[in-house]
């Protein structure tokens, strides 16, 4: 019996995504709708993300064992107030970035892929707003191949 790959496996591991988040952040700063959120950007932004994904898409841990999981990633965007038009840049824009770094070009990857970028956008665009609350813990999301269950404490 063939076990069905992970979505991290399918897109090629870390080295896939880090040249998604490669081609993406180069395109940044010259994004007038994005350059000013990620002016300050630290060196080790790139990756972070990239392992980010990693984990999201069901390979390693290492977001969580390294960086300080979900709610590190929560803390990255309280306070930001990011409006809808840099949510739907950023989806849109990294969306474009995936054939420029090799990922899977396939329907069932690129829907998946499409399906959490959007997903966790909305998420973190509610979690920048003045007064957002998002609970303190939780885990971080596992992306599969099209299920997205709502998270329940």
């Amino acid at each position: 019996m063939t076990t069905t790959p992970t979505l991290y496996e399918w897109a090629g591991g870390h080295e896939a995504l880090l040249r998604l988040t490669q081609v993406f952040y180069d395109k940044v700063p010259s994004d007038p709708v994005l350059a000013p959120v990620f002016a300050h950007m630290s060196d080790k932004h790139r990756e972070h993300v990239a392992i980010w994904l990693g984990e999201v898409f069901r390979g390693h841990s290492r977001y969580t064992d390294e960086l300080g999981g979900y709610p590190a990633m929560l803390g990255h965007h309280l306070g930001l107030s990011l409006t809808e038009e840099q949510r739907s840049r950023w989806a849109a824009l990294i969306a474009q970035s995936a054939d420029p770094a090799g990922l899977p070009d396939d329907p069932e990857f690129r829907s998946a892929f499409v399906a959490y970028i959007e997903w966790g956008t909305r998420i973190a665009l509610s979690n920048s707003q003045p007064g957002a609350t998002p609970p303190p813990e939780a885990p971080v999301p596992h992306w599969g191949w099209g299920e997205a269950p709502p998270y329940q404490p």
